[in-house]
């Protein structure tokens, strides 16, 4: 092992301690600024303006924003020998001494899997490597705080795979976490437990409560509880056969709520955010009360077009900023404000066959990593994996 790689695993071995041990002040890098979030989300002037005419790329973002392609499908990844996945997904970013790593998942079955992308403290590209490999569709997936990555199969009676961005060790299938049609995950360090959507129209909200914090080879599933209203309180209730054979976990507990799609997933600030495509909504739990509500639904816009439809992957940032990205639509990014204001962020033209995927911030907030899953061609080959850097507020 060598001096680096050494680094390495020290890092972790350490992070993991503090996390096994109650800690939980950072994850993802930032500390989160309590977010409001306690209406459905009306249109109105972004914190970033207007969007400009498309660049060189084909995107359209406010003044001060800029863009670069990362990585094509079937390409090599520039400055390195590594050829880049089709149809990358679902993703995130790890601090990696002073520089970073992006990865994204593969939605393509066979094979899907997940790479990774490295880079330097100025954003130079420096290696590109498999971290995964062997599974079905992965598609979305969450970020640990113990600095691995889970990679979710959207197929039936799909795993969770955790993986090691880095590539040093080996991928492990997590078969407590559930078989079903996983899509995203998001992990609650308070809590000490790992929140799961499902991509089925009539789909569940789940969660894994682990034997011991820090490991996902044992623990319990359970899934949500409530009423059939967009608002309410919520229990969980443990499901008897996670494996989901013969009988679906969505179906094994009564009372368990229906959701229409489930699809990204995020945590911050005891909150959990999570998209569902069927009915084009974002949903918020509120972990301190026990309940939930919209914090966004297209069909209650009250003036003007909805920016947002095809609502999918979700991610964050520590001003208490929500992005969302389409599938369809008209390819944007949009963000959520904690004054729950939602505004476009940027949008791809040119590319209406295609869906955006995986988007992630750097760990200092100043870079948006994303994917447009099928590019121009609207073949899964066609996959393109964007950076967008600038002002992002802190």
């Amino acid at each position: 092992m060598d001096a680096r790689v050494n680094a390495h695993v020290e890092r972790r071995t350490l992070l993991r301690a503090a996390v096994i041990g109650g800690s939980a002040a950072v994850f993802g890098g930032t500390l989160w600024r309590g977010a409001a979030h306690a209406a459905p989300a009306q249109p109105g002037t972004g914190p970033y303006g207007a969007l400009a005419a498309p660049n060189a790329n084909g995107i359209r973002l406010p003044a001060g924003f800029t863009s670069r392609v990362i990585a094509r499908s079937g390409q090599t990844v520039t400055g390195t020998s590594y050829t880049w996945h089709n149809a990358p997904d679902g993703g995130a970013c790890y601090a990696d001494g002073t520089g970073w790593i992006y990865v994204s998942n593969s939605e393509i079955n066979p094979s899907g899997g997940a790479s990774a992308v490295r880079f330097s403290s100025t954003g130079t590209i420096t290696s590109a490597y498999r971290i995964l490999s062997g599974t079905r569709q992965n598609c979305a997936g969450g970020q640990t705080p113990w600095n691995t990555w889970l990679s979710c199969e959207e197929v039936s009676l799909g795993y969770v795979y955790e993986t090691d961005p880095w590539g040093t060790s080996a991928a492990v299938q997590r078969p407590a976490m559930g078989r079903f049609k996983h899509e995203a995950a998001a992990v609650d360090p308070v809590r000490q437990v790992v929140y799961l959507t499902e991509d089925e129209t009539n789909g569940r909200l789940y969660r894994f409560v682990p034997t011991t914090w820090g490991n996902l080879s044992s623990g319990t599933l359970q899934v949500l509880v409530a009423g059939t209203a967009t608002s309410g309180s919520y229990t969980w209730t443990t499901i008897p056969d996670p494996d989901g054979s013969p009988t679906t976990t969505r179906t094994q507990v009564s009372g368990s709520k229906s959701f229409n799609g489930g699809e990204g997933c995020y945590y911050a600030d005891d909150k959990v955010w999570f998209t569902t495509k069927g009915d084009n909504r974002v949903w918020q739990l509120n972990l301190l009360t026990n309940t939930y509500e919209l914090a966004y639904d297209d069909s209650l816009v009250t003036s003007g077009t909805a920016p947002l439809t095809g609502v999918d992957n979700i991610t964050g940032t520590s001003s208490g900023d929500l992005f969302v990205a389409e599938d369809g639509g008209n390819m944007e990014i949009c963000v959520i404000t904690p004054d729950d204001v939602i505004a476009p962020f940027l949008r791809i033209d040119g590319q209406s066959g295609s869906e955006i995927t995986g988007p992630a911030f750097s760990p200092n907030g100043s870079r948006l990593y994303f994917s447009s899953q099928r590019g121009t061609s609207g073949s899964s080959s066609g996959g393109i994996t964007y950076e967008v850097t600038g002002p992002f507020r802190s």
